[in-house]
């Protein structure tokens, strides 16, 4: 009798390194049919670069969650304003939800950011000291970017931590009730504190956001939903951007001293680190609408379908020697982002906090290292995003 499949991408070794099991995948067929959980489900992969471009932007490639299981039966309980907020919808409501975020990230505002982001960054390390031993993902890569969604969010400072946890629970792929109950709690959280703002005549961050979503015609729970992705998205994936892009440097050893020389080389490195290890590491669910192909495989109507970045940065066919670290490299064709109308509107923002974060470690402690071997490193156990636990360095 043969053994039933299991799914690649929940296997402990996949959370570790998923890069062999993405070469072996596209080697094998760059869009394929796998399964997915343990309740006979199934999905079709996209692991190569040109799939994966194509898949981003065609129409038939729904991100309508709700639409997908609204004749399937389901035992999860995300609260709505997780579950269909602009990366579950498709235009025009998914229009009308970018409209309101795009521009707050635009170059102008992103910039005005960037004397708040430095304070940030500068107070978290204030104490760090040449010798000592800091987790990095403690505490720098998890408290900048939440300290400063928050406080375009207007969060108080005494609930961001629990939010920081929340959003964390939300992405354990080992644990659906905890991502369920999570859900609950940041949604609970972002309703009260978006009703109190419409209570009182404050002009904040926040209140700035409500016109913003007044004036695009966002509904109150739409406007809870936009909140709760830029709280999760915005600084989820922007931990891990730093923690994976300062360990991929501390791995090269020249790449980290080169910038230490020059520190304004770092923006310029900044799409090879993403590209070499995405911090989103499969994309957000699509199902398809209709029978299409991609990639010359029939992808029939009704399955979700898994868009890889984390893979398809690794394609050999868009980046030779896909697995060497290349500061030189034109990386910008890279997916971490995304692609299409559904690409990160944040980007600019997660740009700038990494660029800030990184020089202000490479400028003060160009002699840091790891202070444990690299193979006592845990990874989280997402298959959506790829980021360390913990990343301990010794400063030098």
């Amino acid at each position: 009798m043969t053994a039933p499949q299991q799914d690649p991408l929940r296997d402990p070794r996949f959370f570790a390194d998923p890069y062999p099991t993405y070469d072996r995948l596209r080697e094998s067929c760059p869009v394929r049919r796998i399964p997915t959980g343990s309740g006979g489900h199934q999905a079709y992969l996209i692991t190569g670069h040109p799939e994966a471009r194509e898949a981003f932007t065609d129409p038939r490639l729904s991100k309508d969650t709700a639409r997908f299981f609204a004749d399937r039966p389901s035992n999860r309980d995300l609260h709505p304003a997780i579950s269909r907020n602009m990366l579950a919808s498709d235009p025009p409501a998914h229009s009308r939800h970018r409209r309101v975020a795009t521009p707050l990230f635009t170059t102008g505002r992103v910039r005005a950011l960037r004397p708040y982001i430095t304070r940030v960054v500068e107070d978290l390390v204030a104490a760090w000291r040449p010798g000592a031993d800091v987790d990095l993902v403690a505490e720098l890569a998890v408290p900048l970017p939440v300290t400063v969604v928050c406080e375009l969010l207007g969060v108080p400072e005494s609930d961001r931590s629990r939010l920081a946890r929340w959003s964390q629970d939300l992405f354990d792929a080992t644990d659906t009730d905890r991502v369920d109950a999570a859900s609950h709690r940041i949604g609970e959280y972002l309703t009260r504190l978006v009703d109190t703002a419409r209570a009182d005549s404050g002009d904040g961050a926040l209140h700035s956001l409500l016109r913003d979503c007044d004036e695009g015609g966002l509904d109150r729970d739409e406007t809870v939903s936009l909140a709760a992705l830029l709280l999760v998205a915005g600084h989820e994936t922007t931990t891990h951007f730093i923690g994976n892009a300062v360990l991929a440097l501390l791995r090269h050893p020249d790449a980290f001293h080169r910038l230490c020389r020059n520190p304004d080389l770092i923006p310029g490195a900044l799409d090879e680190l993403l590209r070499f290890d995405s911090p989103v590491s499969v994309a957000t669910f699509r199902h398809s609408t209709q029978d299409l192909c991609v990639g010359g495989v029939d992808i029939p109507a009704g399955f979700p379908v898994l868009i890889a970045p984390g893979a398809a940065n690794r394609d050999p066919a868009a980046f030779p020697d896909p697995h060497r670290l290349d500061l030189d490299r034109d990386a910008g064709g890279h997916l971490s982002f995304g692609h299409g109308i559904h690409r990160c509107p944040g980007a600019p923002l997660a740009r700038a906090e990494v660029e800030i974060a990184l020089r202000t470690l490479v400028s003060r402690f160009p002699n840091a290292r790891l202070a444990v071997p690299e193979e006592s490193l845990t990874w989280r156990r997402t298959r959506l995003t790829r980021g360390l636990s913990m990343l301990p360095l010794k400063l030098g």
